[in-house]
């Protein structure tokens, strides 16, 4: 850049007229004398023209204005103020930057990009919300705001004049500034009155709007809408007034043009079923929607516009049958256009066809007698003072005369719809003020200009003299205001126009009065016109037409043609068509009136003005016509303004501003002086020796026109003076530089070239020494070489012979070797052959002697286990026991024998006739029995073998499940191993990964965080929304209280109910008696289920009821299947009891004999303290007395399995001999007849039973096979039980190892979110965490050592006690040692951590804890002190279980902290205090739960602490829900109060001192809304920023909110400084600057340092800023090349392609020496983004809220050791 060269020669640019651009640029070549006839001009083309200029020719050119001044937002800051450079500014606005709006002082004007721009979403207006008009880039929102604004600071109404020719976009300036007062004034409760307010627009643009051959979506009405505002500047209501419908295109349209939409929306719709009866088909079969020869508009759908329209109707209260009543007219209309009119052959009559299905149509849909229609459609009543006839009407009037009731039937239904509008907008609440916008067409003229254009060019009249006169006022007030000498300025003046048009015999006047002339014409009236105003200077008459007159108006000159004026006028319909009108009525005296009526009302209020321009008439998108551009600038008085500001002072520059641009202008001692206004006056007064040229005024200082462009030269020439001095010695720092460098590189090549030339020398040297070398070395090689080939010769020789005797010696000593083997073995063999026939022979004879000595052996065992001595060994020390069990069953034998003796009494009274029948029965069975004796003998014994061998077969079968299962187990334990293995390898592949992320983890992991916060976000924002509707209803009821009468008594607040709103409703606390929830179901019945549900208590009463139902529902199925699995293991069940029994009966046992062995053993100790009393006897007694206690109980424990294994055997064996009795006794009792002979059988089995087992072999084996049988299946039940309870210890170490995984899951996502730094800090932290850990597991550990130390001391002090008792007692004399052990001391009763209170001091607690409390009060205790003290409250409700206790203080508590932050909507402190409380309360509420995982961090007095009977979890989620609001509302705040610091420190203070340029401004400069007078507030700096940023994070760091917390509230604080920064960047041509962007990066830098110094780097803050950062960057990168534009899309990814655009196009240079933007290198930015897949929205939702995230922190305090101090007057609270 700074070897560029600056141009020597600079020309004068001009402007000169151009037929077809209407002005061109051109530059002067040649100096110009006055006087000179000629100006020697060069094009931008580069050819050369010589400009005639004089007084008979055309005048001096216009200056251009310097390029810096191109493109400003505001044309009153040109220093040149003509048409074309008016013209050209709006064109590089337009085309360039794509800017369709530009201020013109007061004005806005509007250029149609025939095109969908995203600048009118709710985020821009929330952008221009409350911001000054001058502060922000131009928009309808901007002049909207400040209506808005105006209206609230001046309590003033206001009015919107929105104008412009069809086509130049006034619907949609008009629609949108709507939106934006709907948005900004949006109701203060849900009334909608703002949707309705919208909701007005596609009515009305379906029944008033039309496509012309300029506009798609003309507006062929005027209308006037008021906007109703209360004193809250709510929108309350709304009106409409409408003007001049155009009604003549229901019957007519030219071509290419269309009827209203309505008609087509219902022809498009005419299948629906609703709208079968209106008999429509398309439009193109109707007369009246098909004149235009084109039904159709290119991207629009009927059908669809039609439901969008009908939504609208819904919205705005009209009922489905008026609907369709609407639709009827509007069919009756159409089908009105095509009932045929026939001609009669006399001309000068006319009928219609009876069978017209169209006026058939008409009459049905309209309800009216078709035979009436049909008449009078052609005819006509003529009504004289003599008499009364009917007239037949010719073709021509019946058609004029149908077309006019269509006309007025459409008019009429178009007054009903909007009086219907009225209606729905109206609202009986007071208006405060209103603010009105105006959508009037612009000024026409067209090639035939009829009746339409006259009444509009008319009104735009009106509005231009009172356009003219408030701007003129407002100079007039602004000069004032800064004591300016008032000069008065000519305008032009429109008066004599309108007083051409409305005053006594003018125009309408006179056309009122030939109307009312029996046959006056049009001709008639235009002679009239002729003869009265032809010397007027605004009326003239058109050369060749007596049929025309033409006005000269304040735009243009205008000929009307004078056809059609009359009847326009007249607007005539018929009485026997309609019977409505009386007699025909004047349009333009109603006009008039509603003309007159608008302009009081515009006067009445401050107006603001908005000029849509048309920029072509092609409806090409960003196509600029000039031609048609300046006829519209001319039209709509925008030259006016311009005109206006040019006659006076147009450029006005603040003291601040014009010092900061000029001081380089100024001098070093200019600089010394402290008043800047001072140094300013000096600098003009040197500079402009003209006085006249600039005035100095309070606050600015005025210019007239063309000398801030001269300052701007002798700036630019200072400025170049300086780069060319700059140049001069940059280039000569350069060229020494440049010699430096070739000296130095002569120098080196001289060096280099020297050595190259010894190199070579000394190379010739080495090569010469090397040939040397060489040639003595292959001589000797040779020799050497000879000699060793002889000498190798030689020794090969010597080998060869040698290895030949050797290999001779070694066969010879081979075969005796092998000799000596074969005879090794052979004897070998026979050896061993002879000994084993020796072995065999031995063990034969062996065997055959054991096989003798064994069978006596077994005979002998046989014979001693007959004997009694082998059952007495057997059963040593059970003979009591034997005796015992013997009695019982003698007993029981003697019974038996009693009820036998008893039954054979009974059986022999029976008589003598039972006893022959049983003698014939004993002789036939002895006889059977003789012969079937031994068959059933050989029966039982193959039945004994078959059990014996099933016996064994079960019990292989035993074996081989339990060796399967052994073996499955062992497998599955195997499995375990291996999964375990696996478990463990995954584990460390974890760790691995936790480590050492990779790129793909990262990723997914990032997803699924997003998606995560997304979630968290959307829950969030449903509990923004029912925090916002909770708001809402509070209000509701507030209001409705306010407007009640006063009833005495107590009500109920309906705050209470402030928590009801949430979709989790709360559940029960505890399981509460059934009584009350009957009393509770009683009282809904008694208050019915709607006001019950608005009473906590009563809705958490019934919701406990159905959890205790649903809970003795689980239970009874519980007990249901408990019993049915103990039926199935009754029989085990039985077994166990006996088993227990006896167990018990044997401890009761053991315990006497252990009771006598202790009394014997405290005998022998008192025998030896007696004899000894040294304190070594006494211990060692003591010693002895554990010793023998420890052996007693091992003992005991040895005796007891021994003698419950016998007892188990005696009870299976009496089992099993009753069982016996009992198969016996079933056999024996069924016919009592047969008893004796079956114990007589019985006795006879029993006796071949014992012949059959003499020596008791086969029961005793077949017992032993049971019994080892019962062993093997106790043995594998124990076996399978151990494998089970091994099974459960795996699957449970299974489940530790997947919690563990999934611990180290959740650790790898937070380590993933993680940057190295923080990894490193975490994993200390986790590091000291499980150190921690273990360190309280050894505590436990020592705790429960030392407990058991404690209990075995305490056990022994008492023993030593009892023993001192027996020493006392036997000594005379004690012992102090003794003394001092035995003594206890009592320990007071420690203080849990509870407090108690009593029902009804719970107001007085939360009155003194919450709706009191001060932040400041416990500032200097515990942080969050409040909160501890509520749960200790809670802990202590919950300690005595009283479930009405805790859900009375947390409700109470929730909804106290709501009315509290209610109060303090505004308090950032006491909203930060709150948030840490109830954080911290849920916290405890958390950490005392008694969950496990929310346990690992508690020490073990935390733990003792846990709550006992509630589970307060959906407490926790209400308080979770309660926190997000608290944490929504403090960031609220601080944005709040951030907001209006933003802008001025981020964007407007000189962090850097002189660096920023201030460019001139217009009209609209900054702050312009604000009364400056005194000053105004003072900009805010970066510093005052960081210092509020400071206090916040303070006072939440003193309040002990969670650090985790405060970083979010940090990171939404600096999400919101980049949100507004980046939106006003976008919004501001001013700023977007280079050096704003070094200010902007600086700051930014300013407010990082301010987050490193406060650790809060890693709280993800920078990132936000991201944005912002890249557009810093963007402003200060280069712009040219293709190189450029590459870097500048790589560097920009944090900005979208829109955004990146919008900062190219409004890159302004601050000097001339800076170069623009080109369009070409804005293209090639958007070729290159075209795919990125991105949002397309400009600005940033600055109301966008991160979802929050309240981790979990447990409290280290313990609750014993909160003290609480006495100034929080909690003296009715009882330490528990």
């Amino acid at each position: 850049e700074l070897g560029r060269e600056l141009p020597s020669v600079f020309y004068t640019r001009v402007w000169i007229p151009d037929p077809e651009d209407v002005w061109k640029s051109a530059e002067i070549i040649k100096d110009y004398k006055e006087g000179d006839p000629v100006l020697n001009l060069k094009l931008e083309d580069e050819t050369t023209l010589e400009y005639s200029v004089g007084p008979k020719n055309n005048p001096l050119p216009f200056l251009r204005n310097p390029d810096i001044l191109v493109g400003e937002n505001d044309l009153t800051a040109l220093s040149y103020l003509h048409e074309p450079a008016v013209l050209h500014n709006l064109k590089v606005r337009f085309l360039e930057s794509n800017h369709i709006y530009t201020y013109c002082g007061i004005v806005l004007v509007a250029i149609n990009p025939y095109e969908q721009l995203q600048i009118y979403g709710e985020e821009v207006i929330n952008a221009y919300s409350g911001q000054n008009m001058g502060d922000m880039d131009p928009h309808i929102f901007a002049v909207a705001e400040e209506a808005y604004k105006q209206m609230a600071r001046d309590e003033k109404n206001q009015s919107i004049i929105v104008s412009g020719e069809s086509g130049a976009g006034k619907t949609v300036s008009a629609k949108y500034a709507m939106r934006f007062f709907a948005t900004v004034g949006g109701s203060a409760n849900d009334t909608s009155v703002e949707e309705k307010v919208l909701a007005s627009s596609p009515i009305m643009e379906a029944i008033g709007n039309a496509k012309t051959t300029r506009n798609d979506n003309s507006s062929r009405f005027g209308k006037y809408i008021q906007i109703g505002f209360d004193r809250r500047y709510y929108i309350i209501g709304a009106n409409m007034r409408t003007y001049l419908l155009e009604k003549s295109r229901v019957v007519f349209q030219a071509e290419d043009e269309r009827n209203y939409h309505i008609f087509y929306q219902l022809c498009a719709s005419c299948s629906l079923s609703e709208f079968k009866d209106l008999s429509l088909s398309n439009a193109e079969d109707f007369t009246y929607t098909s004149l235009g020869e084109n039904i159709f508009i290119d991207g629009v759908n009927d059908a669809e516009d039609l439901v969008k329209t009908r939504e609208a109707l819904t919205m705005l209260g009209v009922k489905e049958i008026h609907q369709m009543s609407i639709f009827k007219i509007i069919a009756s209309i159409l089908h009105l256009g095509n009932v045929g009119i026939v001609s009669e052959r006399d001309g000068e009559s006319c009928h219609i066809n009876r069978d017209d299905t169209y006026l058939h149509h008409f009459c049905r849909l309209l309800g009216i007698e078709q035979e009436q229609m049909e008449h009078w459609l052609c005819r006509r009543k003529l009504v004289t003072t003599a008499e009364t006839y009917v007239k037949n009407m010719s073709h021509a009037q019946a058609v004029n005369a149908r077309d006019a009731l269509a006309k007025h039937i459409y008019a009429h239904l178009f007054d009903w719809i909007v009086e219907h509008i009225n209606k729905a907008l109206h609202t009986s609440t007071k208006q405060h003020s209103f603010i009105g916008v105006l959508d009037i067409y612009g000024f026409e003229t067209f090639e035939i200009n009829s009746f339409e254009q006259f009444c509009i060019n008319y009104a735009n009249e009106k509005l231009q003299q009172q356009f003219n006169s408030h701007v003129f006022k407002l100079e007039q007030e602004e000069y004032m205001k800064e004591q300016i000498p008032w000069t008065l300025i000519d305008f032009y003046d429109n008066q004599p126009c309108i007083d051409l048009i409305e005053a006594k015999l003018g125009i309408l006047d006179l056309l009122d009065e030939e109307c009312k002339v029996p046959k006056g014409t049009d001709q008639n009236w235009a002679q009239k016109l002729y003869g009265k105003h032809s010397n007027s200077g605004h009326f003239e008459k058109p050369r060749m037409s007596n049929r025309s007159f033409i006005v000269v108006h304040f735009a243009d000159k205008v000929e009307y043609q004078c056809d059609g004026f009359l009847e326009k006028n007249r607007d005539t319909v018929y009485e026997e068509q309609i019977n409505i009108l009386k007699a025909s009525q004047v349009s333009t005296g109603y006009f008039w009136n509603s003309l007159h009526l608008l302009m009081e009302t515009l006067n009445a209020t401050t107006p603001h003005y908005v000029r849509c321009i048309k920029p072509n008439d092609y409806k090409e998108s960003f196509v600029f016509d000039s031609r048609r551009a300046v006829q519209q600038l001319r039209a709509c008085g925008v030259l006016e303004t311009i005109r206006i500001s040019a006659a006076g002072y147009p450029s006005r520059w603040t003291y601040p501003d014009f010092f900061s641009r000029y001081r380089v202008l100024m001098t070093r001692k200019d600089m010394t002086i402290g008043d800047k206004k001072q140094v300013c006056k000096n600098l003009l007064e040197t500079l402009i020796k003209d006085p006249d040229k600039f005035q100095f005024g309070k606050t600015k200082i005025f210019f007239r026109a063309g000398q801030v462009a001269y300052l701007e030269k002798l700036r630019a020439d200072k400025f170049r003076f300086a780069c060319i001095k700059i140049q001069k010695t940059v280039r000569g720092w350069l060229q020494r530089i440049r010699y430096r460098k070739i000296r130095k590189s002569a120098i080196t090549l001289q060096r280099y070239g020297r050595g190259y030339m010894a190199r070579r020398y000394a190379e010739m040297l080495r090569l010469t020494r090397a040939a040397l070398i060489c040639q003595k070395q292959y001589r000797m090689v040779r020799v050497r070489q000879e000699y060793l080939r002889i000498r190798r010769a030689v020794i090969t020789i010597q080998a060869f012979a040698r290895g030949m005797f050797i290999r001779r010696l070694y066969q010879e000593f081979l075969l005796h070797h092998k000799a000596m083997i074969i005879q090794k073995t052979v004897r070998g063999w026979l050896v061993r052959k002879k000994y084993l026939r020796a072995r065999n022979a031995a063990i034969v004879i062996q065997c055959f002697y054991r096989r003798v000595r064994a069978k006596r052996q077994l005979k002998q065992l046989k014979i001693a286990a007959r004997s009694a001595e082998h059952f007495k060994n057997l059963n040593v020390g059970m003979e009591n026991k034997i005796v015992q069990l013997q009695k019982k069953m003698d007993n029981q034998s003697k019974e038996h024998k009693t009820q036998n003796e008893q039954l054979n009494v009974t059986n022999t009274a029976l008589g003598s006739e039972v006893t022959k029948l049983q003698k014939e029965l004993d002789t036939l069975r002895i006889r059977q029995t003789a012969g079937t004796q031994v068959t059933s003998l050989q029966e039982e014994l193959e039945k004994l073998r078959v059990e014996l061998q099933e016996a064994h077969a079960q019990r292989k079968q035993i074996e081989e499940e339990f060796s399967n299962e052994k073996q499955g187990l062992e497998q599955r334990v195997e499995e375990l191993e291996k999964e375990n293995t696996l478990l463990k390898k995954e584990k460390e592949e974890v760790n691995r990964r936790i480590q050492n992320p990779t790129q793909g983890e990262f990723h997914k992991e990032t997803r699924l965080q997003v998606e995560l916060d997304e979630e968290r976000q959307r829950y969030q924002n449903l509990v923004k929304e029912y925090s916002r509707l909770e708001q809402r209803y509070e209000n509701l009821q507030e209001d409705l209280s306010s407007m009640k009468v006063f009833h005495p008594g107590h009500r109920r607040n309906p705050s209470n109910q402030s928590s009801l709103g949430s979709d989790s409703n709360y559940t029960s606390i505890s399981m509460s008696e059934v009584g009350d929830t009957d009393d509770t179901i009683q009282q809904v019945e008694e208050m019915g289920i709607e006001k019950a549900a608005m009473d906590l208590s009563v809705f958490m009463k019934l919701q406990k009821r159905v959890r205790e139902l649903e809970q003795e529902r689980k239970r009874l199925q519980t007990n249901l299947e408990k019993v049915e699995e103990l039926s199935k293991r009754k029989e085990d069940i039985n077994a166990d009891l006996a088993y227990n029994s006896l167990k018990r009966q044997e401890l009761e046992t053991e315990n006497k004999k252990l009771k006598n062995d202790l009394n014997e053993l405290r005998k022998a100790v008192v025998d030896r303290a007696s004899e000894n009393n040294s304190s070594n006897e006494l211990q060692e007694g003591y010693n002895l007395l554990l010793n023998q206690l420890k052996g007693a109980n091992e003992e005991l424990d040895v005796r007891k399995e021994e003698v419950l294994m016998l007892k188990t055997q005696i009870v299976n064996s009496t089992r099993q001999s009753e069982n016996i009795n009992h198969i016996v006794s079933l056999k024996t009792s069924p016919p009592v007849a047969d008893r004796a002979s079956e114990n007589n059988s019985s006795n006879e089995l029993q006796e071949d039973w014992v012949y059959l087992n003499e020596d008791g072999e086969l029961g005793l084996a077949y017992q032993g096979l049971k019994q080892v049988a019962r062993l093997l299946e106790a043995q594998l039940q124990t076996k399978s039980r151990q494998h089970k309870d091994e099974l459960e210890a795996l699957h449970t170490q299974i489940e530790l190892l997947k919690d563990s995984l999934e611990k180290k899951q959740e650790m790898l996502d937070h380590f993933s979110t993680l940057s190295p730094e923080a990894l490193v800090e975490f994993s200390v932290q986790q590091e000291i965490t499980r150190l921690t850990n273990e360190n309280l597991d050894l505590k436990e550990l020592v705790e429960k050592l030392e407990k058991n130390e404690k209990k075995l001391k305490k056990q022994l002090r008492i023993y030593m006690k009892k023993v001192q008792e027996l020493e006392v007692s036997q000594a005379t004399r004690s012992r102090p040692e003794l003394t001092r052990q035995v003594t206890v001391q009592r320990k007071d009763k420690d203080f849990e951590g509870m407090l108690e209170y009593y029902k009804e001091d719970e107001a007085l607690l939360v009155k003194s804890l919450i709706t009191d409390m001060k932040p400041n009060v416990v500032s200097a205790t515990v942080p969050c002190l409040p909160a501890y003290i509520l749960f200790m409250c809670i802990r202590h409700a919950d300690y005595i279980n009283d479930d009405q206790k805790v859900h009375s203080l947390l409700t109470t508590t929730i909804n106290a902290i709501k009315k509290v932050l209610k109060r303090n909507s505004d308090d950032f402190e006491m909203t930060s205090f709150w948030l840490a409380n109830t954080s911290r309360l849920l916290h405890c509420l958390k950490q005392y739960s008694g969950d496990e995982a929310f346990m690992t961090q508690n020490m073990a007095k935390q733990n003792e602490h846990c709550l006992k009977n509630f589970d307060l979890a959906e407490y926790r989620q209400v308080l979770s829900d309660l926190s997000i609001q608290i944490y929504q509302q403090l960031v609220r705040i601080a944005e709040g109060i951030m907001q209006p610091m933003i802008v001025s420190a981020m964007l407007e203070s000189e962090s850097i001192p002189s660096l920023a340029g201030v460019k001139p401004m217009g009209y609209r400069n900054r702050s312009s809304s604000l009364d400056c007078e005194s000053g105004g507030p003072a900009g805010y700096t970066l510093q005052a920023l960081v210092k509020q940023l400071g206090q916040f994070y303070t006072i939440m760091a003193d309040h002990g909110l969670d650090p985790e917390i405060s970083q979010q509230v940090v990171r939404q604080l600096f999400y919101s400084i980049n949100a507004v920064t980046l939106n006003n960047l976008l919004l501001r041509k001013d700023v977007c600057s280079w050096s704003t962007g070094m200010q902007l990066r600086y700051n930014i830098s300013q407010l990082e340092e301010w987050l490193r110094g406060k650790n809060l780097h890693q709280s993800g803050a920078v990132a936000t800023m991201e944005p912002v950062i890249q557009a810093a960057q963007l402003l200060q990168v280069k712009k040219k090349t293709s190189q450029d534009a590459e870097a500048i899309c790589s560097l920009c990814t944090a900005l979208s392609l829109q955004q990146i655009v919008k900062i190219l196009n409004l890159y302004t240079p601050l000097n001339e020496f800076e170069e623009r933007v080109t369009v070409s290198f804005i293209r090639d930015i958007q070729n290159r983004l075209q795919d990125r897949i991105e949002n397309n929205q400009l600005l940033v939702d600055t109301k966008y809220t991160f979802p929050v995230l309240f981790p979990y922190t447990p409290s280290v305090l313990s609750l014993e050791n909160i003290h609480i101090p006495a100034s929080l007057s909690l003296d009715f609270l009882t330490r528990v």
